[in-house]
């Protein structure tokens, strides 16, 4: 039997057609714009989803004969907001996952309702791309649009809705809303009051392997069923096999993430991580920067106007690994995990007049990996000892930036066999839904393979520890400022 996994993602969806081993047997992808209105917002129309969905879907199975797939998962960019009337159509465009509009809502949220009872409400704090705060920005700025809501949904869910007619999501994407009690997997009647909307407004919950119904018989899939999936970063976690007590693994994508699995629920003091539902019926943690692989694209494409990215990168020398003079933060759209600061911009760092495009270019890659560590040592202070970390996304594919991140957070990192990140975790999700596995452990284990072991060299790694203690004293020195120039 096939499967088809389906990566609905901020430029493009991506779909795998895979088979019950694990097989990539065809890969398509269709590109669809961003919006951007003002500063520092970001919006999708998910009509454009949508097209480029079934484009897709139809291009990936022209030459087979469709009753042959039998489970269809789609993984997504999460917390975004897709709102429907009483028609169930779309009322505005999707306000996105890296908007960054809500800080008067988020600053409402933490501090007059405060973030302790956020805490305890939804085992996290209001960050500004969050679904709920964009609820109170619609709610506050666009009252009629807010009148007409009768169904809030993610951007995975409203591709699923198309597909089934079934209003789902599942809890590792509504873990990401702040409107879920993650503890007890199930929407927190309190958020719901705070945000001014019911739970008939709602989706149905699933867990991520649930089938949520059948593909619609216009389609033209008569055996295919379609799973609740999961936000992408846990299904880029499934894909992995990210899964059980204490597994790490780091996207670099256009945002990057540390996932951290875990069998009990757990949260730390600060909220700095967030505590999420997984996709394998457990828990996670995770830090979230808002641009990683992004920042490489940005500078590569934007200031050096250049699409080669490994070309580019054949001018940075091994001598310059652990020297570099400047210093980069990748708050490109304000930043999440751990600092939680919409103001927050990029800078550069120790510029001169001898500074050389490729030393630039460095300090992104260098930059981002920082960042990334921010994360992790907030992890090191809830007592979790890290050793080791699988690596997905379009940044794990460059040889160099392997390196630095091995050598900056001091660890392993496992390189798949097979990486295909979000969409082939909904394949998964969507092969033990329709009973090829047992379990999505079970899954993890039949078809994730490692291919290549990255190891820190001592030397780099010292000399990447001192470098990452200069970095770390940038942020607080510019915080002020941050916020004085907008």
């Amino acid at each position: 039997m096939l499967y088809i996994g389906i990566d609905l993602g901020t430029s493009a969806v991506k779909l795998l057609l895979v088979d019950e081993k694990g097989n990539i047997l065809n890969t398509v992808t269709k590109e669809y714009p961003l919006i951007f209105p003002k500063d520092g917002w970001s919006e999708q129309n998910p009509a454009d989803w949508w097209e480029g969905t079934m484009s897709a879907l139809s291009e990936i199975t022209e030459d087979i004969d469709k009753s042959l797939i039998k489970g269809i998962g789609v993984a997504g960019q999460m917390h975004g907001l897709v709102i429907l009337d009483e028609n169930d159509e779309v009322i505005r465009p999707a306000i996105l996952w890296n908007d960054g509009r809500t800080e008067k809502e988020v600053e409402y949220l933490n501090n007059i309702i405060g973030k302790e009872k956020l805490s305890q409400y939804t085992a996290n704090i209001a960050f500004a791309g969050f679904t709920g705060p964009k609820i109170l920005w619609v709610k506050e700025n666009e009252p009629e649009n807010f009148k007409k809501i009768r169904k809030i949904m993610l951007p995975k869910d409203y591709i699923n809705y198309k597909l089934t007619g079934v209003h789902a999501c599942d809890y590792s994407d509504a873990s990401g809303m702040l409107l879920l009690d993650v503890k007890n997997r199930c929407w927190s009647k309190e958020m719901l009051g705070i945000c001014s909307v019911t739970e008939d407004m709602m989706p149905r919950l699933f867990e991520s392997s649930e089938v949520i119904g059948e593909v619609k018989e216009e389609f033209g899939f008569p055996c295919a069923k379609v799973v609740a999936g999961a936000g992408d970063n846990a299904a880029a976690a499934i894909g992995t096999g990210t899964v059980g007590n204490g597994k790490c693994n780091i996207s670099l994508g256009t945002s990057g993430t540390v996932f951290i699995s875990s069998e009990s629920f757990g949260v730390d003091s600060f909220n700095a991580l967030h505590s999420f539902c997984h996709a394998d019926g457990n828990f996670h943690l995770m830090g979230c920067m808002l641009s990683a692989a992004s920042c490489n694209k940005w500078f590569s494409e934007e200031i050096l106007k250049e699409n080669d990215f490994l070309e580019l990168q054949k001018d940075i020398t091994e001598e310059m690994l652990g020297n570099n003079s400047i210093y980069f933060l990748p708050y490109l759209m304000g930043e999440r995990s751990p600092i939680n600061d919409t103001d927050a911009r990029g800078v550069f760092l120790g510029l001169s007049l001898d500074t050389k495009r490729e030393d630039m270019l460095l300090a992104v890659l260098e930059g981002v990996s920082f960042a990334i560590r921010d994360s992790f040592e907030v992890a090191k202070s809830l007592g979790l000892n890290i050793e080791e970390s699988c690596l997905c996304g379009g940044g794990a594919k460059s040889p160099l930036w392997r390196k630095i991140l091995s050598n900056i957070l001091g660890i392993k990192l496992n390189i798949l066999k097979t990486e295909q990140g979000p969409g082939f975790g909904g394949a998964v999700l969507s092969m033990v839904g329709t009973g090829e596995y047992s379990t999505v452990k079970e899954a993890c284990e039949a078809l994730t393979e490692i291919s290549e072991v990255i190891t820190p060299d001592e030397r780099l790694a010292s000399l990447y520890e001192e470098r990452y203690n200069k970095y770390k004293q940038i942020y607080p020195a510019l915080k002020g400022v941050f916020k004085n120039i907008r």
